[in-house]
């Protein structure tokens, strides 16, 4: 598949983490346990609207619709689907978390093309944490999906000590049956109440579950 901002090709991967991108309605938490035309030199090139900049998917530019295909669109445009919260070099696995209300992550792979209108020459591997201009929200407090499990989200054992988010609100295609309340540090500052420890990562790495 070639995507074009500036005449470069980019290669979508889908994101699952631990879960890094799901469907609204079975995502895995990002842990989840038991995841520029250049014209003439005597005339300046015009500025671009969002979606147009010299760094592909840079924050606050905006893509179309289309997880596996997609492009950079203006995100006044009727095409503006989602726009970037984060934008990361690297992998998820090793580099910094994307934001807990993040809906989805889109990958990019790394591209040296021999040329390019920018004249930059390259697109490093990376990754655009992004978040939908409409509802629904997977990413919100349970939302159902999203690339990290935060407090106030839901979740149903797969079995073998695993869990997958769910919708809070029933309409996923899984019930919930346990529903994150807090983060904290170790498993014995969970509350009395708890039914389930539920990996979380980050500075806070349990999530302490409830029955619902």
């Amino acid at each position: 598949m070639r995507v074009r901002t500036c005449p470069v090709a980019l290669c979508v991967l889908a994101a699952l983490l631990t879960g890094c991108r799901s469907a609204p309605d079975g995502g895995t938490g990002e842990d989840g346990r038991l995841g520029e035309r250049r014209t003439a030199a005597a005339s300046p090139a015009p500025a671009r609207p969002s979606g147009y900049g010299a760094v592909f998917l840079a924050v606050d530019e905006c893509s179309s619709f289309g997880r596996t295909s997609f492009t950079e669109v203006s995100c006044a445009g009727e095409r503006a689907a989602a726009r970037v919260v984060a934008r990361h070099d690297g992998t998820v696995r090793d580099g910094p978390r994307c934001p807990a209300t993040t809906d989805f992550v889109l990958h990019i792979s790394e591209q040296r093309p021999s040329s390019d209108e920018d004249g930059d020459g390259a697109v490093p591997q990376g990754y655009a944490c992004m978040r939908s201009l409409q509802p629904p929200h997977p990413g919100d407090p349970g939302g159902g999906g999203g690339p990290r499990t935060i407090v106030g989200d839901c979740v149903y054992a797969l079995g073998d000590g695993k869990v997958r988010e769910t919708a809070c609100d029933g309409t996923g295609r899984h019930a919930p049956e346990y529903e994150v309340t807090k983060a904290v540090d170790a498993r014995s500052e969970c509350p009395a109440f708890t039914a389930l420890y539920v990996r979380l990562g980050g500075t806070s790495p349990v999530g302490c579950a409830r029955p619902v």
